[in-house]
């Protein structure tokens, strides 16, 4: 079968004149000049963290009234979303598909083999559990997806907000999207291989969206992984340490504090609000939604 082209008009897609000789240089200066493309990504994302920061307020306010994020990719851009999706659990403590859910074109067997031709799928079928509570983050370098455009179309329908995550200034699929987060990297070292700088920035993007999301719930305490699933021996070790760091007080305490209180978070109350019983803590925690520090304001 034989599908149309069609010629894709975004920044990623332009010749970079800094690596037209990518195939003539020594192994090093090779590696230099992809190195020296890798350097723009950050600045590229800081430009797009007004918009961020308005996608996680909202976010966090439609997550806290019991909606859910919906990332949307094919690709590189959806590999990407599964793995952010995928590290919340263990990081943060929440259930899988709690709070994020990645949604990659051609399904699960398209992340670790490309299935190139899902990215045209414009049926919108993978929306179909999205509410209107929700947000649906669209990720796509070129901003004309087919398939990300029929997930954020769904979306809008029942009424969920929406987001594209880009490259591309000028993305036809701008107008689907309440929020417009663009990060413009510019052409890239290799010619239109997006897997490059404009996936280094979609990851940038996403890990500090969730990340901030995350903080903005509650489950962290100041830059603590308070929240953090103990799934093998350095977490486990790490728990004591932890509590250490955060609150100043010794190791055998933390651990005395660990063991009464049966959790990391409600021992941290417990060290923060000295006199406070371990019962205490944990309904000062259930009262301020698992926020440490204003469970501990709330103890006196």
């Amino acid at each position: 079968m034989t599908h149309p082209a069609v010629r894709v008009v975004s920044p990623t897609e332009e010749v970079n004149p800094r690596t037209a000789h990518l195939d003539e240089v020594p192994t090093p200066e090779l590696l230099r000049l992809i190195n020296d493309e890798d350097r723009l990504v950050a600045d590229a994302v800081a430009r797009a963290l007004p918009e961020l920061a308005r996608l996680v307020d909202e976010a966090a306010r439609r997550v806290a009234a019991g909606g859910r994020v919906h990332y949307f990719g094919a690709g590189t851009s959806g590999r990407l979303a599964v793995v952010d999706a995928a590290e919340l659990p263990p990081t943060f403590g929440v259930a899988p598909d709690e709070v994020v859910v990645a949604h990659q074109a051609g399904g699960s067997g398209a992340v670790q083999q490309a299935v190139e031709d899902a990215e045209d799928d414009d049926r919108g079928a993978d929306a179909g559990g999205v509410a209107a509570a929700d947000v649906v983050v669209g990720i796509a370098a070129s901003g004309r997806t087919p398939y990300v455009g029929a997930a954020l179309g769904a979306a809008r329908r029942v009424g969920a907000a929406t987001a594209l995550v880009t490259s591309n200034p000028q993305p036809p699929l701008a107008e689907h999207a309440d929020f417009l987060v663009v990060a413009d990297t510019g052409p890239e070292a290799l010619t239109g291989s997006t897997r490059l700088k404009a996936g280094t920035a979609a990851k940038l993007v996403l890990h500090t969206f969730s990340t901030a999301l995350m903080v903005r719930l509650g489950h962290t305490y100041g830059h603590f992984m308070i929240d953090m699933q103990e799934t093998n021996a350095k977490l486990r070790g790490r728990s004591v340490g932890m509590l250490v760091q955060a609150t100043g007080e010794s190791e055998q305490r933390c651990a005395e504090a660990l063991d009464r209180c049966g959790d990391r978070k409600t021992a941290l109350v417990h060290l923060l609000a000295p006199g406070a019983s371990p019962d205490r803590c944990r309904e000062a925690l259930v009262r301020a939604g698992g926020r440490v520090r204003d469970a501990v304001a709330a103890l006196g």
